[in-house]
């Protein structure tokens, strides 16, 4: 018999009472920044803003560390900075998901919150007999949620692997981009229509390996999202399957946009290259919404390491992965921008503030800099060739060398634990910088979002050092700030939680 929702609640609330000593020990819980309290967190959905809060929901196998059969879970938040956990909202318990409740969206009409999601049917493990659904599911108070069912099948012409839809309202009509695979093995963002939320035509490959100069472009697209900033059509989505080239495409997947103009009339996309949208190791399954003040948010996964689970190193407190800071999007410059949304600026603390600190080959220290739950904010003022580095704890580095436009962040490898593996992208200078780390994370925000690396790092964490160094005439003024820790482990915490 399939467990409800609530017995799978106490489930999971007696197995961290359980464990509650050695979750309090973990050095490596993240203090802003949204994970589970146990097992497995991945993309992020459903992200909408309903009855005047935040809602963002997670796929979350609350079993295990690894990937699995999947639920939504859910955190709502009034400011995007302190988050409550709600119910889970979806549990795979139906014929069409009982394999796992897969990553979707969210949009609000008529006073009512509507999920749309993937449901994932498997014969055992193989891959021949997987079946997707495209599902519906609505809510009146934004926590409690009734499945509709499918309201979508698998087209003629596309493989199972057909997934993570991604709804939104123009014009005064509905759409629909759904990540897709094609019986040839292409990937490719497929467009659906309704007028009602309910019955959905298809229409055709809005974009995808092979159309429009993008050769060999994946064996699959996941988790599209399509949206407009300045006039400008952005489709955000993950090819899986490219292979590195230079700088770009080292992680195991990757998630980037394409910028131009959407005919919807047509299911046409003109658009320019494909660029990736984070620099670091961890990023990937990024969605957007748009707010009440008008602004496009983005949340990102803070993972990207199928293959590196195994050896993560919060297995060992039976929790992995994290959610990005929410981010404000812009169009500038033919560039899209990310930036940390401004509510964050309420959890400063402990300001420090330095001006003209003159830059050596010799690494130095400043009195309160240190740490590693923290905010900084760096501007450089230098002068032809010259390097600039930031030293975090024992094992990291940020590098900017103006000789070879290079930015870098170098990590410990996770692998083996001995070696170091990089991150790079081309800059042209370095004006600022701007760091978010939280223990085990870090996430950069370089030249005003220009560039954006995330990335779990895990250093010494009684090591909390921040060293500078430079070649070159290099000056630089920083503002720090310790930022307010609202997730140590407290299990009178874990009954702060919203009631059904």
């Amino acid at each position: 018999m399939t467990q409800t929702i609530f017995e799978i609640e106490e489930i999971i609330n007696n197995r961290i009472m359980e464990i509650q000593n050695t979750l309090a020990e973990d050095p490596y819980r993240l203090h802003y920044h949204l994970m589970p309290h146990i097992g497995l967190l991945n993309d992020p959905n459903g992200f909408a803003y309903f009855n005047g809060q935040y809602h963002i929901f997670y796929q979350w196998n609350p079993f295990e560390t690894k990937h699995g059969i999947k639920y939504w879970g859910h955190y709502i938040s009034e400011d995007l900075v302190h988050w409550k956990e709600a119910p889970i909202a979806l549990a795979p318990d139906q014929w069409y998901d009982i394999n796992g409740c897969y990553s979707g969206s969210a949009v609000v009409h008529d006073d009512k919150l509507y999920l749309f999601y993937t449901g994932n049917v498997m014969d055992g493990d193989d891959e021949e007999t997987r079946k997707a659904y495209q599902c519906m599911a609505v809510s009146e108070d934004g926590i409690n949620f009734e499945k509709k069912g499918p309201i979508i099948y698998v087209p003629e012409g596309y493989t199972a692997h057909f997934r993570d839809p991604k709804v939104f309202c123009k014009n005064n009509q509905w759409y629909m981009v759904i990540g897709a695979q094609t019986m040839e093995g292409k990937g490719e963002a497929v467009l659906y229509t309704s007028p009602d939320l309910e019955n959905w035509s298809f229409r055709g490959a809005l974009a995808g390996s092979g159309h429009n100069g993008l050769f060999d472009f994946g064996y699959m697209w996941e988790c599209p999202d399509l949206f407009t900033l300045e006039d400008q059509d952005i489709l955000i989505v993950c090819p899986q399957g490219l292979q590195p080239k230079g700088y770009e495409f080292n992680n195991i997947f990757h998630a980037g946009y394409l910028a131009g103009k959407v005919d919807y009339e047509h299911v046409s996309f003109d658009h320019g290259k494909f660029t990736e949208l984070d620099r670091g190791f961890d990023f990937y399954a990024p969605q957007t919404m748009i707010d009440s003040k008008g602004r496009r948010l983005m949340i990102g996964w803070m993972g990207n390491a199928e293959e590196g689970d195994s050896i993560h190193p919060t297995t060992r407190y039976e929790w992995i992965h994290t959610l990005t800071l929410p981010r404000q999007l812009e169009w500038n410059n033919d560039k899209l921008l990310q930036n940390p949304v401004k509510e964050l600026q309420s959890l400063r603390e402990n300001k420090v503030v330095y001006t003209d600190i003159p830059l050596s080959e010799e690494s130095i220290s400043l009195p309160n800099i240190q740490g590693n739950v923290f905010e900084m904010e760096i501007a450089l003022d230098a002068a032809d060739d010259y390097s600039f580095s930031i030293v975090l704890g024992e094992n990291n580095q940020v590098h900017f060398d103006k000789s070879t436009d290079t930015f870098s962040l170098k990590r410990l490898n996770l692998a083996d634990g001995n070696s170091f593996e990089y991150r790079s992208c081309l800059l042209e200078d370095l004006r600022n910088i701007r760091i978010f780390k939280d223990t085990s994370s870090i996430e950069l925000f370089i030249n005003d979002g220009e560039e954006v690396f995330s990335a779990r790092i895990f250093d010494y964490p009684d090591d909390k050092n921040v060293q500078f160094n430079a070649t070159g005439n290099v000056s630089m003024d920083i503002r720090k700030w310790d930022l307010q820790k609202l997730n140590a482990f407290n299990m009178n915490n874990l009954n702060q939680t919203i009631e059904i």
